[in-house]
């Protein structure tokens, strides 16, 4: 195992940041090599717990000469945003100097241009040279997982439809409740990652690429940090990685994939239609039906007619709900995935910002 620091420079005098990288060598060059990173955006820790307890199972493997494939790990991929703190808030999602989503705004390059990434670092701003710190080490492997987390939700993944249904073995490695068919039309990192991936031969777009991989993995909510469910899902990506030839061992076998695979398209965005305190009426897993009431907004307190109710627009699997209990008009108040495609228009790319 070896560990290092990729330093950052501060854009103002005295700063710098520091970005951990753990690296384990394979024995096999035919194996897969892998690129695991958490907390892109900064307070979503589920993701690091995960890779804490997964390098306990790598370097028992390192010493016994059972990883195959070279293995990078960035546990914690965001300094700059675990520093960024608002009257004790942690602001981990956004650069507060850009107002920029940390997972925004990646490079879109082809494979060719791979090693440019690293040219004159020292033209773009701590975040710029971040993200092409990362992109660059993940453009070296073959399987790359962004480890995220949601508000409240059940365990998720965003997977390009170029991978899919390969990738249906990691959905079961780490028991999804359910997969989001993306269209790899936006900048966040596993879609930039696509980008480079499809785009390798000049002139030509790929849309399907065996032996490749990179998804964002949502593993539950902002919460759900336990080291019970952080070993757990250790294991599930110990069991991947050895299904895949990447280490040796013993593991469970994966399963299929038994959850809800369906386009972004079939996502309804729950948002409230007016201002006020939010009272949820049905819980995460929970499926509905057209019509069904999920919330009720107490729009004026203690009025004749003070609440307004939100109902399902169709009938799907509840997958995601905010934690926060007073909502502005229009924000987003659950993710409901559907059989049907849903009726509100949606721009190509991500579903929030």
């Amino acid at each position: 195992m070896d560990i290092s620091d990729i330093i950052l420079p501060g854009d103002t005098p005295g700063i710098e940041w520091r970005l951990p990288v753990v690296r384990f060598q394979g024995s096999d060059p035919k194996a897969p090599k892998v690129y695991l990173q958490a907390a892109l955006h900064a307070g979503e820790l589920p993701g690091t717990a995960l890779l804490h307890f997964l390098c306990e199972r790598l370097r028992k493997a390192d010493a016994d000469g059972a990883i195959r494939g070279d293995i990078t790990i960035v546990p914690h991929a965001n300094p700059i945003g675990a520093a960024q703190s608002h009257f004790g808030d942690m602001q981990g999602r956004f650069d507060l100097g850009s107002r920029t989503n940390f997972n925004r705004d990646f490079p879109l390059i082809s494979m060719r241009d791979h090693d440019t990434l690293m040219d004159d670092l020292d033209r773009y701003p701590a975040v710029g040279q971040l993200k092409r710190q990362l992109l660059h080490m993940a453009l070296g492997a073959d399987l790359v997982l962004d480890l995220h987390c949601d508000d409240e939700s059940l365990q998720y993944a965003y997977i390009d439809d170029a991978f899919w249904p390969e990738a249906a073995d990691l959905a079961a490695a780490l028991d999804m409740a359910a997969v989001f068919l993306s269209d790899g039309q936006s900048s966040a990192f596993e879609e930039a990652v696509g980008h480079a991936w499809k785009h390798a031969v000049e002139g030509e777009r790929k849309t399907h690429l065996p032996g490749h991989l990179a998804v964002t993995l949502e593993l539950r909510g902002t919460r759900d940090v336990y080291p019970e469910l952080a070993a757990a899902d250790a294991d599930g990506l110990w069991n991947f990685l050895v299904s895949r030839g990447v280490v040796s061992g013993d593991a469970r076998e994966v399963g299929a994939f038994e959850g809800d695979a369906l386009p972004l398209d079939n996502i309804e965005m729950i948002r409230a239609p007016q201002s006020g305190a939010v009272l949820f009426h049905r819980s995460l897993g929970d499926r509905v039906l057209e019509g069904d009431l999920l919330a009720t907004i107490i729009t004026h307190p203690g009025m004749e007619n003070g609440v307004v109710e939100v109902r399902a627009p169709q009938a799907g699997l509840i997958v995601t709900r905010v934690s926060t209990r007073f909502a502005r008009r229009r924000a987003d108040l659950m993710k409901i995935l559907c059989s049907e495609k849903t009726g509100a228009n949606r721009k190509p790319g991500t579903l929030e910002d």
